[in-house]
């Protein structure tokens, strides 16, 4: 199978992907440090190993030997699971990887029963949006925060 659990010594390569597939984001979207430290377009490995210390799971999807995709899995209750993270490099995008990582993701959470995943994207996103929605995630509400330069769609996945 080529998605394995990742363990907090592939720290590097999960932030470089988490970086590298973000960038094109941030900059369609006008996204900078200064407007949004914490996107994952700047994702450093403390980061990732900041996640492991809070029980979050990442998954790594594998070509040849190759990370090219990864996702994070996170439980905050018996009921909910966050997915977060999604990221595919650039070359290897719209080619079914970041489905395949979604399916995973919604395996295990039935596997333990989760009741909802919750996702975050960006509101203006509007293809990752329908995308999300082709895989089963509805609306729910849309926020606005003052620190980001756009709001957040949550959506939810019922398992």
């Amino acid at each position: 199978m080529p998605i394995r659990a990742a363990q907090l010594q592939d720290k590097n390569t999960l932030s470089d992907l988490i970086h590298t597939a973000n960038q094109a984001v941030a900059q369609q979207f006008h996204i900078t440090y200064e407007n949004n430290p914490k996107h994952p377009s700047f994702y450093t490995p403390e980061w990732v190993e900041s996640d492991f210390q809070r029980r979050e799971q990442y998954f790594i999807y594998q070509q040849d030997g190759k990370a090219i995709g990864c996702v994070a899995y996170e439980k905050p209750n018996a009921e909910l699971a966050y997915l977060n993270r999604l990221s595919v490099l650039p070359e290897y995008q719209r080619q079914g990887v970041g489905e395949k990582l979604v399916r995973h993701i919604i395996q295990l959470a039935q596997a333990e029963q989760v009741k909802q995943i919750s996702i975050g994207v960006i509101g203006e996103h509007a293809v990752l949006h329908r995308w999300y929605q082709k895989l089963g995630f509805q609306d729910s509400e849309r926020k606005q925060f003052a620190h980001l330069p756009f709001s957040v769609q949550l959506m939810l996945y019922s398992c």
